[in-house]
Protein backbone atom coordinates (compact mmCIF):
# COMPACT_ATOMS: atom_id res chain seq x y z
CA UNK A 1 0.00 0.00 0.00
CA UNK A 2 1.55 3.23 -1.03
CA UNK A 3 1.12 6.21 1.24
CA UNK A 4 3.40 8.68 1.27
CA UNK A 5 6.79 9.26 2.67
CA UNK A 6 6.97 8.48 6.07
CA UNK A 7 9.10 11.22 7.62
CA UNK A 8 9.92 14.50 6.54
CA UNK A 9 13.18 16.23 5.72
CA UNK A 10 15.51 19.00 7.22
CA UNK A 11 17.19 21.36 5.42
CA UNK A 12 21.22 20.74 6.93
CA UNK A 13 24.38 22.42 6.73
CA UNK A 14 28.08 21.05 6.69
CA UNK A 15 31.23 22.75 5.76
CA UNK A 16 28.74 25.13 3.89
CA UNK A 17 27.52 22.27 1.80
CA UNK A 18 23.66 22.42 2.23
CA UNK A 19 22.20 18.87 2.27
CA UNK A 20 18.45 17.30 3.33
CA UNK A 21 18.36 14.81 6.37
CA UNK A 22 15.25 12.34 7.07
CA UNK A 23 13.54 12.05 10.19
CA UNK A 24 11.07 9.45 10.65
CA UNK A 25 7.27 9.96 11.98
CA UNK A 26 6.88 7.98 14.93
CA UNK A 27 5.51 3.80 14.72
CA UNK A 28 2.82 2.84 14.56
CA UNK A 29 2.61 3.79 10.70
CA UNK A 30 -0.39 6.45 9.79
CA UNK A 31 -2.64 5.23 7.87
CA UNK A 32 -2.84 2.12 9.87
CA UNK A 33 -1.46 -0.73 7.96
CA UNK A 34 -3.44 -2.93 5.86
CA UNK A 35 -2.93 -6.49 6.91
CA UNK A 36 -5.84 -8.26 5.15
CA UNK A 37 -4.12 -9.63 2.25
CA UNK A 38 -1.04 -10.75 4.81
CA UNK A 39 -3.04 -12.93 7.57
CA UNK A 40 -2.37 -16.42 6.17
CA UNK A 41 1.64 -15.06 5.93
CA UNK A 42 1.18 -13.77 9.72
CA UNK A 43 -0.32 -17.02 10.54
CA UNK A 44 2.42 -19.12 8.57
CA UNK A 45 5.10 -17.20 9.99
CA UNK A 46 4.11 -17.62 13.93
CA UNK A 47 3.15 -21.29 13.50
CA UNK A 48 7.31 -21.42 11.22
CA UNK A 49 8.25 -20.11 14.74
CA UNK A 50 6.40 -22.03 16.76
CA UNK A 51 7.81 -24.99 15.44
CA UNK A 52 11.12 -23.54 15.60
CA UNK A 53 10.97 -22.45 19.44
CA UNK A 54 9.34 -26.16 20.17
CA UNK A 55 12.47 -27.84 18.74
CA UNK A 56 14.28 -25.37 20.97
CA UNK A 57 12.82 -26.44 24.05
CA UNK A 58 12.89 -30.65 23.33
CA UNK A 59 16.44 -31.40 22.17
CA UNK A 60 18.61 -32.11 24.56
CA UNK A 61 21.23 -30.65 21.85
CA UNK A 62 19.60 -27.18 22.06
CA UNK A 63 22.73 -25.84 23.33
CA UNK A 64 24.77 -27.24 20.35
CA UNK A 65 22.28 -25.28 18.41
CA UNK A 66 21.88 -21.69 20.08
CA UNK A 67 26.05 -22.01 19.88
CA UNK A 68 26.72 -22.40 16.25
CA UNK A 69 23.52 -20.55 15.38
CA UNK A 70 24.21 -17.45 16.97
CA UNK A 71 27.59 -17.56 14.89
CA UNK A 72 25.78 -18.21 11.93
CA UNK A 73 23.69 -15.59 12.25
CA UNK A 74 26.80 -13.08 13.06
CA UNK A 75 28.65 -14.19 10.33
CA UNK A 76 25.30 -13.45 8.15
CA UNK A 77 25.09 -10.39 9.23
CA UNK A 78 28.53 -9.36 9.29
CA UNK A 79 28.67 -10.59 5.71
CA UNK A 80 25.86 -8.20 4.34
CA UNK A 81 27.81 -5.61 5.79
CA UNK A 82 30.91 -6.38 3.27
CA UNK A 83 33.33 -8.69 5.97
CA UNK A 84 34.39 -11.73 3.94
CA UNK A 85 34.61 -14.14 7.11
CA UNK A 86 32.87 -17.21 6.89
CA UNK A 87 31.78 -19.56 9.62
CA UNK A 88 34.61 -21.54 9.06
CA UNK A 89 37.08 -18.67 9.74
CA UNK A 90 35.19 -17.63 12.95
CA UNK A 91 35.35 -21.10 14.36
CA UNK A 92 39.43 -21.11 13.51
CA UNK A 93 39.24 -17.86 15.47
CA UNK A 94 37.54 -18.90 18.73
CA UNK A 95 39.08 -21.99 19.22
CA UNK A 96 42.16 -22.34 17.90
CA UNK A 97 43.74 -19.17 16.90
CA UNK A 98 45.02 -20.76 13.40
CA UNK A 99 46.78 -18.62 10.58
CA UNK A 100 45.35 -17.33 7.33
CA UNK A 101 42.18 -15.80 9.12
CA UNK A 102 41.48 -12.16 8.20
CA UNK A 103 41.24 -11.06 11.48
CA UNK A 104 39.66 -7.60 10.77
CA UNK A 105 37.05 -9.24 9.36
CA UNK A 106 36.64 -12.09 11.86
CA UNK A 107 36.27 -9.50 15.00
CA UNK A 108 33.87 -7.85 13.97
CA UNK A 109 32.08 -10.67 13.41
CA UNK A 110 33.50 -12.17 16.87
CA UNK A 111 31.67 -8.93 18.41
CA UNK A 112 27.88 -9.57 16.70
CA UNK A 113 28.25 -13.10 18.94
CA UNK A 114 29.43 -11.13 22.30
CA UNK A 115 26.88 -8.45 21.52
CA UNK A 116 23.86 -11.04 20.85
CA UNK A 117 25.03 -13.27 23.45
CA UNK A 118 25.40 -10.33 26.18
CA UNK A 119 21.93 -8.87 24.80
CA UNK A 120 20.17 -12.10 25.30
CA UNK A 121 21.06 -12.70 28.67
CA UNK A 122 20.25 -9.23 29.53
CA UNK A 123 16.68 -9.89 28.90
CA UNK A 124 16.68 -13.94 29.87
CA UNK A 125 18.64 -13.49 32.84
CA UNK A 126 18.52 -9.97 33.92
CA UNK A 127 15.35 -9.10 33.12
CA UNK A 128 16.05 -6.20 30.84
CA UNK A 129 13.26 -4.35 29.14
CA UNK A 130 13.43 -3.84 25.61
CA UNK A 131 15.14 -0.28 26.27
CA UNK A 132 17.51 2.58 24.84
CA UNK A 133 19.97 1.65 27.87
CA UNK A 134 19.94 -2.28 26.46
CA UNK A 135 20.04 -1.21 23.16
CA UNK A 136 23.19 1.29 23.95
CA UNK A 137 25.30 -1.64 26.09
CA UNK A 138 24.95 -4.07 22.87
CA UNK A 139 26.24 -1.53 20.99
CA UNK A 140 28.87 -1.08 23.15
CA UNK A 141 29.60 -4.84 23.02
CA UNK A 142 29.15 -5.12 19.52
CA UNK A 143 31.83 -2.47 18.85
CA UNK A 144 33.89 -3.48 21.80
CA UNK A 145 37.07 -4.88 19.04
CA UNK A 146 37.70 -4.83 15.73
CA UNK A 147 36.63 -2.13 13.09
CA UNK A 148 34.26 0.96 14.57
CA UNK A 149 36.30 0.22 18.00
CA UNK A 150 37.07 4.03 17.82
CA UNK A 151 33.63 4.75 16.71
CA UNK A 152 32.13 5.72 20.55
CA UNK A 153 30.73 2.17 21.17
CA UNK A 154 27.62 2.78 23.30
CA UNK A 155 26.85 6.23 22.40
CA UNK A 156 24.55 7.48 20.56
CA UNK A 157 26.24 10.07 18.07
CA UNK A 158 26.51 13.77 18.57
CA UNK A 159 27.79 14.22 14.63
CA UNK A 160 25.72 13.95 11.31
CA UNK A 161 26.20 10.32 9.73
CA UNK A 162 25.24 8.93 6.06
CA UNK A 163 25.00 6.08 3.82
CA UNK A 164 26.70 6.16 0.86
CA UNK A 165 28.67 8.65 -0.90
CA UNK A 166 31.38 10.96 0.33
CA UNK A 167 29.45 13.46 1.59
CA UNK A 168 25.85 14.02 2.85
CA UNK A 169 24.98 16.26 -0.06
CA UNK A 170 25.55 13.01 -2.52
CA UNK A 171 24.40 10.53 0.25
CA UNK A 172 21.95 7.80 -0.78
CA UNK A 173 20.38 8.20 2.51
CA UNK A 174 20.93 10.64 5.35
CA UNK A 175 19.38 9.93 8.67
CA UNK A 176 18.22 12.70 11.46
CA UNK A 177 20.71 15.01 12.65
CA UNK A 178 22.00 14.92 16.07
CA UNK A 179 19.71 17.38 17.80
CA UNK A 180 16.90 15.77 16.28
CA UNK A 181 17.85 11.78 17.78
CA UNK A 182 16.51 12.56 21.54
CA UNK A 183 12.67 12.38 20.12
CA UNK A 184 13.27 10.14 17.36
CA UNK A 185 14.87 7.52 20.12
CA UNK A 186 12.53 8.21 22.94
CA UNK A 187 9.23 7.20 20.22
CA UNK A 188 11.29 4.06 19.06
CA UNK A 189 11.54 2.66 23.08
CA UNK A 190 8.07 3.92 23.30
CA UNK A 191 6.67 1.70 20.26
CA UNK A 192 8.96 -1.40 21.87
CA UNK A 193 7.27 -1.10 25.30
CA UNK A 194 4.13 -0.80 23.09
CA UNK A 195 3.19 2.34 23.57
CA UNK A 196 0.56 3.85 21.99
CA UNK A 197 -1.11 0.59 21.96
CA UNK A 198 0.23 -3.23 21.42
CA UNK A 199 2.05 -4.51 18.36
CA UNK A 200 2.23 -8.17 17.80
CA UNK A 201 5.45 -9.27 18.47
CA UNK A 202 6.29 -10.33 14.92
CA UNK A 203 5.76 -7.15 12.97
CA UNK A 204 6.83 -5.04 16.13
CA UNK A 205 9.86 -6.74 14.73
CA UNK A 206 9.46 -6.19 11.60
CA UNK A 207 8.59 -2.24 12.02
CA UNK A 208 11.23 -1.56 15.01
CA UNK A 209 13.65 -3.11 12.32
CA UNK A 210 12.84 -0.45 9.85
CA UNK A 211 12.72 2.43 12.23
CA UNK A 212 15.98 1.39 13.91
CA UNK A 213 17.75 1.68 10.33
CA UNK A 214 16.32 5.23 9.39
CA UNK A 215 17.17 6.78 12.59
CA UNK A 216 20.87 5.29 12.30
CA UNK A 217 21.43 6.36 15.82
CA UNK A 218 25.31 5.02 16.14
CA UNK A 219 28.30 6.70 14.01
CA UNK A 220 29.07 2.97 12.90
CA UNK A 221 27.62 -0.74 13.27
CA UNK A 222 24.07 0.64 12.83
CA UNK A 223 23.21 -2.46 10.49
CA UNK A 224 24.37 -4.76 12.12
CA UNK A 225 22.90 -3.81 15.53
CA UNK A 226 19.29 -3.43 13.61
CA UNK A 227 19.70 -6.78 12.78
CA UNK A 228 20.24 -8.23 16.07
CA UNK A 229 17.65 -6.31 17.29
CA UNK A 230 14.73 -8.49 15.44
CA UNK A 231 16.53 -11.29 17.63
CA UNK A 232 16.23 -9.66 21.04
CA UNK A 233 12.62 -8.54 20.47
CA UNK A 234 11.52 -12.21 19.48
CA UNK A 235 13.05 -13.20 22.92
CA UNK A 236 11.78 -10.56 25.00
CA UNK A 237 8.39 -11.22 23.88
CA UNK A 238 9.04 -15.06 24.16
CA UNK A 239 8.44 -15.57 20.58
CA UNK A 240 11.52 -17.69 20.74
CA UNK A 241 13.21 -18.68 24.21
CA UNK A 242 16.91 -18.48 22.59
CA UNK A 243 18.25 -16.77 19.38
CA UNK A 244 18.31 -19.80 17.06
CA UNK A 245 16.48 -17.73 14.11
CA UNK A 246 19.46 -16.82 12.03
CA UNK A 247 16.63 -14.45 9.51
CA UNK A 248 20.11 -12.87 7.99
CA UNK A 249 20.36 -15.86 5.59
CA UNK A 250 17.26 -14.24 3.99
CA UNK A 251 18.49 -11.02 3.52
CA UNK A 252 21.74 -11.67 2.56
CA UNK A 253 20.03 -13.94 -0.45
CA UNK A 254 18.06 -11.10 -1.19
CA UNK A 255 20.10 -8.17 -0.31
CA UNK A 256 19.25 -5.75 -3.34
CA UNK A 257 15.16 -6.38 -2.53
CA UNK A 258 16.05 -5.60 1.50
CA UNK A 259 18.06 -2.62 0.92
CA UNK A 260 15.34 -0.99 -1.70
CA UNK A 261 12.45 -2.15 0.53
CA UNK A 262 13.63 -0.22 3.38
CA UNK A 263 14.20 2.81 1.24
CA UNK A 264 10.68 2.19 -0.46
CA UNK A 265 9.30 2.46 3.36
CA UNK A 266 10.80 5.59 3.85
CA UNK A 267 9.83 7.39 0.48
CA UNK A 268 6.62 5.63 -0.49
CA UNK A 269 4.96 4.46 2.89
CA UNK A 270 4.97 1.06 1.57
CA UNK A 271 5.10 -1.02 4.94
CA UNK A 272 3.08 -3.65 3.61
CA UNK A 273 5.45 -4.70 1.01
CA UNK A 274 8.32 -4.72 3.64
CA UNK A 275 5.83 -6.93 5.82
CA UNK A 276 5.12 -9.24 3.18
CA UNK A 277 8.67 -9.18 2.58
CA UNK A 278 9.78 -9.81 6.48
CA UNK A 279 7.22 -12.57 7.04
CA UNK A 280 8.14 -15.00 3.71
CA UNK A 281 11.95 -14.32 5.52
CA UNK A 282 10.91 -15.40 8.74
CA UNK A 283 8.99 -18.46 7.17
CA UNK A 284 11.59 -19.43 5.22
CA UNK A 285 14.39 -19.56 7.66
CA UNK A 286 12.57 -21.13 10.51
CA UNK A 287 11.83 -23.54 8.00
CA UNK A 288 16.35 -23.81 6.96
CA UNK A 289 17.21 -24.23 10.80
CA UNK A 290 14.22 -27.00 11.67
CA UNK A 291 15.82 -29.05 8.88
CA UNK A 292 19.72 -27.87 9.38
CA UNK A 293 18.27 -29.10 13.30
CA UNK A 294 17.20 -32.22 12.33
CA UNK A 295 19.75 -33.39 9.99
CA UNK A 296 22.51 -32.17 12.77
CA UNK A 297 21.03 -35.03 15.02
CA UNK A 298 20.73 -37.21 13.05
CA UNK A 299 24.41 -37.06 12.28
CA UNK A 300 25.36 -37.04 15.50
CA UNK A 301 22.95 -40.03 16.63
CA UNK A 302 24.42 -42.13 13.61
CA UNK A 303 28.16 -40.93 14.28
CA UNK A 304 27.57 -41.75 17.92
CA UNK A 305 26.27 -45.48 16.98
CA UNK A 306 28.87 -46.16 15.10
CA UNK A 307 31.53 -45.22 17.12
CA UNK A 308 29.90 -47.00 20.30
CA UNK A 309 30.26 -50.79 18.11
CA UNK A 310 34.62 -49.52 18.37
CA UNK A 311 34.90 -51.71 21.63
CA UNK A 312 37.60 -50.42 23.97
CA UNK A 313 37.90 -47.60 22.27
CA UNK A 314 34.47 -46.62 22.25
CA UNK A 315 34.24 -44.51 25.57
CA UNK A 316 37.39 -41.90 24.99
CA UNK A 317 35.64 -41.65 21.28
CA UNK A 318 32.59 -40.63 22.67
CA UNK A 319 33.97 -38.40 24.64
CA UNK A 320 35.86 -36.85 21.76
CA UNK A 321 33.06 -36.68 19.70
CA UNK A 322 30.88 -34.91 22.09
CA UNK A 323 33.39 -32.62 22.39
CA UNK A 324 33.61 -32.16 18.94
CA UNK A 325 29.99 -31.31 18.70
CA UNK A 326 30.41 -28.51 20.60
CA UNK A 327 33.35 -27.25 18.85
CA UNK A 328 33.68 -28.49 15.54
CA UNK A 329 37.27 -27.21 14.89
CA UNK A 330 39.48 -28.29 17.38
CA UNK A 331 43.65 -29.28 17.89
CA UNK A 332 44.81 -32.22 20.25
CA UNK A 333 46.08 -29.92 22.78
CA UNK A 334 42.49 -28.11 22.74
CA UNK A 335 40.84 -31.55 23.00
CA UNK A 336 43.19 -33.02 25.41
CA UNK A 337 42.39 -30.21 28.16
CA UNK A 338 38.37 -30.20 27.44
CA UNK A 339 37.77 -33.87 27.63
CA UNK A 340 41.28 -34.48 30.15
CA UNK A 341 42.27 -37.47 28.44
CA UNK A 342 45.99 -37.79 27.17
CA UNK A 343 47.29 -36.40 24.45
CA UNK A 344 48.14 -40.04 22.98
CA UNK A 345 44.98 -41.14 23.03
CA UNK A 346 43.11 -37.88 21.81
CA UNK A 347 45.46 -38.28 19.14
CA UNK A 348 44.86 -41.79 18.43
CA UNK A 349 41.10 -41.19 18.77
CA UNK A 350 41.11 -38.46 16.51
CA UNK A 351 43.18 -40.44 13.58
CA UNK A 352 40.32 -43.09 14.35
CA UNK A 353 37.45 -40.65 13.56
CA UNK A 354 38.99 -39.25 10.98
CA UNK A 355 39.61 -42.68 8.97
CA UNK A 356 35.95 -43.37 9.42
CA UNK A 357 35.62 -40.43 7.37
CA UNK A 358 33.68 -37.84 10.17
CA UNK A 359 36.63 -35.80 10.64
CA UNK A 360 38.57 -34.22 8.17
CA UNK A 361 42.39 -32.74 9.29
CA UNK A 362 42.88 -29.62 7.57
CA UNK A 363 46.70 -28.81 7.58
CA UNK A 364 48.65 -31.64 6.31
CA UNK A 365 51.13 -31.34 9.32
CA UNK A 366 52.65 -33.42 11.26
CA UNK A 367 52.45 -31.10 14.14
CA UNK A 368 49.85 -28.52 15.23
CA UNK A 369 47.67 -30.38 13.54
CA UNK A 370 43.80 -28.50 13.44
CA UNK A 371 40.60 -31.14 12.51
CA UNK A 372 37.11 -30.57 11.78
CA UNK A 373 34.47 -32.01 11.96
CA UNK A 374 33.33 -31.98 8.07
CA UNK A 375 29.92 -33.10 7.53
CA UNK A 376 28.77 -31.36 10.93
CA UNK A 377 30.17 -28.04 10.03
CA UNK A 378 29.53 -28.52 6.41
CA UNK A 379 25.48 -28.40 7.68
CA UNK A 380 26.02 -25.13 9.50
CA UNK A 381 27.80 -23.49 6.66
CA UNK A 382 25.32 -23.53 4.20
CA UNK A 383 24.59 -20.13 3.28
CA UNK A 384 26.99 -18.25 4.86
CA UNK A 385 29.99 -18.12 1.69
CA UNK A 386 31.16 -15.02 1.68
CA UNK A 387 29.59 -12.57 -1.14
Amino acid sequence: MLRQIQGRYVHCTTHNTPFDAYIPHPLPPNPPLNLDFLWDLVEQANRALGRLDGLGRQLPEINLLIYMYVRKEAVLSSQIEGTQSSLSDLLLYENVEAPGVTLEDVREVSGYVRALEWGWRRIQSDGMPLSLRLIREVHAELLATGRGSQSRPGEFRTNQNWIGGSEPARAIYVPPPPEELGMCLYNLEAFLNDLPARTPTLMKAALAHVQFESIHPFLDGNGRLGRLLITLILCAEKALMSPILYLSLYFKQHRAQYYELLQQVRLEGDWEAWLEFFLRGTIATADLAISAADRTIELLTGDRQTIGTWGRIAGSALQVHLALSQKPICTIEDLSDRVNLSRPTVSKTLELLTQAGMLRELTGRQRDRIFVYDRYLSILNEGTEAL
